[in-house]
């Protein structure tokens, strides 16, 4: 998704631009480009001028900032697995698709949602303040002749990386991430759209990274893997795997007890 928001500005990656100051034309630029540049030069005189090691750095501090909201994103979204059954219940119950039982679903689901306490806008909180984030990034490293010119490993961060080692990296961090929020979902609420959007999505974050600056590139790795560990840890899937196994298991086993009770009932009769 924040690949696909920096398409339009990928055709003039490789562009000059102005540099960035603190008269620049419009607010943006004043207020939000200059003092993010201002703040990765500082970052990096920290770390000997190491641009490589300020783009990490950089990512690691914007990732530990959202935790709370990617916590609070995770909470939600595991209170709208546990309430699945019932919204399922309610698209049985008001299966038409008139304005009538449109609304008479809605207002059902509105008030499901605040029982159980579920915010469904929850988990857009870290996409929206990452998006911006990103923009802001991909135009500082355009118009930072630092930036542009630094070198990290084998790397010219204003430039695509030209063993595609970071774009395989950001593919295959990309759906370690995905998949591991996606553990944490029942399999009965599981689609194949959601399996052709988890692979999907991180082709198209390798594809774009192929043509975007390194440092880019070196941002989505260190972030998807950040978040890959994040959601483990914060929302332990193998631990809700297994925890779901034993509910499963549990009423199975209560259904053959009953099936047995109900076999011994029908040969006392």
């Amino acid at each position: 998704m924040l690949a696909v928001v920096l398409t339009g500005c990928a055709s003039n990656g490789q562009q000059s631009a102005p540099p960035i100051s603190h008269t620049s034309g419009n607010w943006w630029d004043r207020w939000i480009l200059y003092y993010v540049s201002e703040f990765l030069l500082w970052l990096a005189r920290l770390l000997h001028n190491n641009y490589g090691w300020t783009i990490i750095v950089f990512t690691i501090l914007v990732r530990i900032i959202l935790v709370p909201l990617n916590a609070i994103s995770i909470k939600s979204s595991t209170k709208m697995q546990q309430i699945q059954p019932e919204m399922d219940t309610l698209r049985k119950k008001y299966p038409g698709r008139d304005a009538e039982s449109r609304q008479l679903l809605q207002e059902e689901t509105n008030k499901l949602y605040k029982e159980a306490g579920v915010n469904p806008y929850a988990g857009c909180l870290p996409l929206l303040i990452q998006l911006p984030v990103m923009y802001a990034l991909y135009d500082v490293i355009r118009r930072t002749p630092e930036l542009q010119n630094g070198h990290f490993l084998w790397m010219d961060l204003g430039k695509p990386d030209p063993y595609y080692v970071m774009p395989i990296l950001a593919v295959a961090f990309t759906f370690v991430s995905t998949y591991i929020s996606q553990m944490s979902i029942p399999k009965s609420s599981q689609n194949v759209m959601s399996k052709v959007m988890m692979y999907s999505m991180s082709l198209l974050v390798g594809v774009y990274a192929i043509f975007f600056q390194s440092a880019i590139s070196l941002y989505w790795v260190i972030s998807n893997l950040f978040q890959a560990i994040q959601t483990f840890f914060l929302q332990n899937p193998i631990k809700y795997r297994r925890e779901q196994e034993a509910k499963a298991e549990a009423e199975r086993e209560r259904k053959r007890k009953l099936r047995k009770a109900y076999k011994r009932l029908g040969r006392k009769n």
